[in-house]
């Protein structure tokens, strides 16, 4: 096998242990991965409205339903939505109380799972892996 086949399969491995690990974290909230993505995206509107458009452009996840992951987060009252009276298309979602205070608990859950994932490396790795991997999206 290759060098660079070996790197890839490498980062996809190491990527779905990281998912399943988060995804593991974020269960007893009944919360997907894509969910609680878009629960930081509201809470970092510092209580502005987001679109539809605004949460799929900063979504991690790009192929993700928008409208269906905010309906579900509607049924279990971490956000709202509110209609403009004045053109009825415009559509306002914004993160109740109720999602502040959970997400606040997700984080939690979601930093002991990312500690758990990276606490073999030092700082040091840690800040090369951080330059090795920004150079690979470029």
């Amino acid at each position: 096998m290759t060098d660079h086949k070996k790197a890839v399969i490498n980062l996809v491995y190491t990527a779905n242990i990281i998912s399943e690990k988060i995804t593991d974290a974020l269960k007893p909230f009944d919360v997907s991965t894509p969910q609680f993505n878009v629960l930081r995206i509201l809470r970092g509107q510092k209580n502005k409205p987001a679109n539809l458009c605004t949460i799929q452009e900063r979504m991690i996840h790009k192929m993700s339903n928008t409208t269906r992951l905010v309906d579900k987060l509607i049924d279990k009252g971490f956000v709202k939505r509110n209609t403009c009276e004045q053109n009825r298309r415009k559509v306002e979602i914004f993160i109740t109380q109720k999602g502040l205070d959970v997400l606040v608990e997700m984080d939690e859950a979601v930093c002991n799972a990312e500690q758990q994932v990276i606490n073999e490396l030092s700082r040091e790795e840690l800040i090369r892996l951080n330059v090795l991997l920004d150079k690979l999206r470029k």
